[in-house]
């Protein structure tokens, strides 16, 4: 079973740049039509998908947050990356990494099948 670890900062300052790390562990992330994804849930609000970095290494961002998001892997530590710059105080809320293992869709939340168990981050001066 593949396990997906996130971790990274809790508190992030705004204007400043976000880099969160999610170690996979029980599979490779470039087995083959596995996608790998950045989910976040703001506080009271519903999940929302940031981008994804395919088994090839291809990636697809939100467009709405592709200006300010870069997803980047290295295969040699099973480990998926994002960075996030220009935070602001809506970008708070829990961030999750997530792994399709067929192609679904990337914004089918439930055709997710495994999960990290999410980390907060909080955009605060």
């Amino acid at each position: 079973q593949v396990q997906l670890q996130e971790s990274g900062p809790g508190l992030v300052k705004p204007s400043q740049t976000l880099s969160l790390t999610c170690t996979v562990s029980g599979g490779s992330i470039t087995t083959s039509y596995y996608y790998w994804s950045w989910i976040r849930q703001p506080p009271g609000k519903g999940l929302e998908w940031m981008g994804a970095i395919g088994y090839e290494g291809s990636n697809y961002y939100n467009p709405s947050l592709k200006s300010r998001t870069s997803i980047s892997r290295d295969t040699s530590k099973n480990t998926m990356y994002l960075q996030m710059n220009n935070l602001k105080i809506e970008d708070t809320g829990v961030y999750y990494c997530a792994v399709q293992t067929s192609p679904s869709g990337l914004l089918a939340f439930d055709a997710y099948d495994n999960w990290g168990q999410g980390t907060q981050v909080t955009v605060s001066s």
